[in-house]
């Protein structure tokens, strides 16, 4: 009878206070977090930071694991068949709304395998030139341009940032440009500085050092507002260049994996907030020339919507780049 009493007691508080009792308040164990590029680069750099600051935040350790290749294709994988219990997240950045576009037989659905927790920063880009285009006004340059029986465009590969916007420039503007591609960043702008190739587009962090030293000359940035107490704060927006692009950054986000537990979202979105607003890191990414993100794309919510409407504007740009 007491064994009876007793089981029924237990049944009856499982059926009161629900499962989540009998489990403990996450996270009670370590976090891993995938970078889907190899050690040492800059995804690498940035995930050892945010884990940092996101420790005191989730008071677990939190280890990185590097699973690099076949364009950070292979390390998303292997954070979709992660258990989705909170303790296996991804960083990745715009490659999540390209993939799609660019691999026809992709094996992971950015909006349908993940959730996302939350963009928190991200990279403008710079339009360069080599030396001896004239780039003082925009009329200056655009007359350039058309007089040119060609204009040759370097970037670091289908798929990189300078891709990306060698290919939303070339669909905007009405003078054909040859695309050429090189095996990385290094090798473009090696290229560019010894007048191979006309153009490029590159990350801020990149492209200022060869600026200051005159070796190539900015265009204009990718972003809405000119960048203000920058190296790069007189140069022009390409809107105010009369490069009609819409903005374009490089922009970093969290994921778990689909059908993760909302209560665990909220609480790693929380500490992602946190972190956000820490003036240590702060200070980190501008001086790696990433802008932390405050706005509606820092909730889960907002991250999907924003990581829906660039899954369609890449798709586009992509597909036809001379449209």
């Amino acid at each position: 009878m007491k064994f009876l009493k007793r089981g029924l007691a237990a049944s009856l508080a499982f059926f009161i206070l629900g499962p989540g009792v009998a489990h403990a308040a996450f996270p009670d164990h370590p976090i891993t977090l995938i970078v889907p590029y190899a050690a040492g680069g800059p995804m690498d750099r940035l995930a050892r930071q945010l884990a940092a600051k996101l420790i005191p935040q989730l008071n677990q350790p939190i280890v990185i694991l590097n699973r690099g290749g076949a364009g950070g294709n292979i390390g998303v994988i292997s954070a979709k068949h992660a258990a989705p219990d909170g303790y296996t997240l991804l960083l990745d950045h715009t490659h999540m709304a390209t993939a799609p576009s660019l691999d026809r037989k992709l094996d992971f659905n950015p909006l349908g395998d993940f959730t996302p927790l939350g963009i928190f920063v991200e990279s403008p880009l710079v339009l360069i030139a080599r030396p001896g285009i004239p780039v003082d006004n925009k009329d200056n340059f655009l007359r350039w341009m058309t007089s040119q029986a060609q204009v040759s465009m370097a970037n670091a590969g289908t798929g990189s940032a300078s891709f990306l916007c060698g290919s939303l420039l070339q669909s905007r503007m009405k003078k054909s440009i040859t695309m050429v591609p090189y095996r990385g960043t290094g090798p473009a702008m090696i290229d560019l500085l010894s007048g191979q190739v006309d153009l490029m587009c590159d990350l801020t962090a990149n492209a200022i050092p060869q600026i200051q030293a005159g070796k190539v000359r900015a265009i204009a940035v990718t972003v809405p507002q000119p960048l203000i107490g920058t190296v790069l704060g007189t140069t022009p927006t390409m809107q105010q260049f009369g490069i009609p692009i819409a903005p374009l950054t490089v922009w970093y986000g969290l994921y778990a994996p689909a059908k993760t537990d909302d209560s665990v979202v909220r609480k790693i979105s929380e500490a992602l907030r946190t972190v956000v607003h820490d003036p240590e890191f702060r200070k980190e990414q501008a001086d790696a020339g990433l802008n932390v993100i405050t706005d509606e794309r820092l909730a889960p919510d907002g991250h999907r919507h924003f990581l829906e409407a660039e899954i369609k504007r890449w798709g586009a740009v992509i597909q036809d780049p001379g449209n």
